[in-house]
């Protein structure tokens, strides 16, 4: 929620600082690496110690290297997979490292198991939070929802707590019970969120599946299609030709026996005309024996 709207104030506001830097040549990679440091040092060497107020000044000065990093690559147009994946990657080290410095306080002079519990499951369900949407996205699913509690929100809420709690070394009674609400509302948000992107890359996939399984149908259905006609097309060819075959045959036949019996009358003919044409020179011959 507060990405939405809050990133995008805070990166008009450092986009001159962030020029800044690229004109004295510092990288994106550099901020990146090095405004993780600082918030793992501010976290796990003040807050364990109880000072939150001074840990959470030095987190908040680093903190915001998150934002800078990204400004600094857009207006140097070296955009990266490379820089994306060490950001985000880097993001999940100082979320550990900030719930990490809570439980480590309750772990200790904190004196509070419950509260260390709260802290440790902050810190994981942070992290799981983080996975079920890089998980859906990486299977082809869009994630479409934000949910209650994400990043900013978390460390907003504990952060300010933080800082506000740490007044109490100087002090204001009563303020170090903020942490404790803080971290019970992030852990309670966290949960919500979790179950949120769960049922939401659950319905995406059941709808994604559906998908696939109709257009396999359809392909299958058509392929089944294509071969019936084929093999209709080849048995009707294969009719067609037999019966030409068939008809050829016939009237190769019918044409045989028309010349042979048209040959055949013809020898008839020419057998009856010889035999016509020798009879009276026979009658002929005896005439003249007889006249002689």
């Amino acid at each position: 929620m507060l990405n939405k709207y809050a990133r995008a104030f805070f990166t008009r506001v450092l986009t001159p600082f962030a020029a800044f830097l690229l004109r004295r040549g510092v990288s994106p990679d550099a901020v990146t690496l090095i405004g993780t440091a600082g918030v793992v040092a501010g976290a796990l060497v003040f807050f364990p110690r109880g000072e939150f107020f001074w840990g959470t000044i030095v987190i908040t000065l680093f903190v915001f290297s998150d934002l800078v990093d990204g400004n600094m690559a857009r207006q140097a147009g070296i955009s990266s997979r490379w820089g994306a994946f060490l950001d985000s990657t880097l993001d999940r080290v100082a979320d550990g490292a900030i719930f990490g410095g809570f439980a480590l306080w309750y772990a200790g002079r904190g004196d509070s198991d419950m509260m260390c519990a709260v802290s440790i499951f902050c810190l994981a369900s942070g992290q799981v939070v983080s996975y079920t949407k890089a998980r859906g996205e990486s299977i082809g699913l869009p994630v479409a929802v934000n949910g209650l509690i994400e990043r900013a929100e978390r460390l907003v809420i504990s952060l300010v707590a933080a800082g506000l709690a740490g007044l109490h070394a100087f002090g204001v009674p009563g303020i170090d019970v903020l942490l404790p609400i803080a971290l019970w509302i992030v852990a309670v948000g966290s949960a919500v969120t979790l179950g949120q992107r769960v049922v939401t890359v659950r319905r995406e996939s059941a709808e994604a599946d559906a998908a696939t399984a109709t257009e396999t149908k359809t392909g299958t259905e058509d392929v089944a299609a294509g071969t019936k006609t084929g093999t209709e097309e080849v048995t009707a060819g294969t009719k067609t030709g037999t019966e030409e075959v068939a008809a050829g045959t016939k009237t190769g036949t019918e044409e045989v026996a028309a010349r042979t019996k048209t040959g055949t009358e013809e020898v008839a003919a020419r057998t009856k005309t010889g035999t016509e044409e020798a009879e009276p020179s026979g009658s002929e011959a005896r005439g003249s024996e007889a006249t002689s």
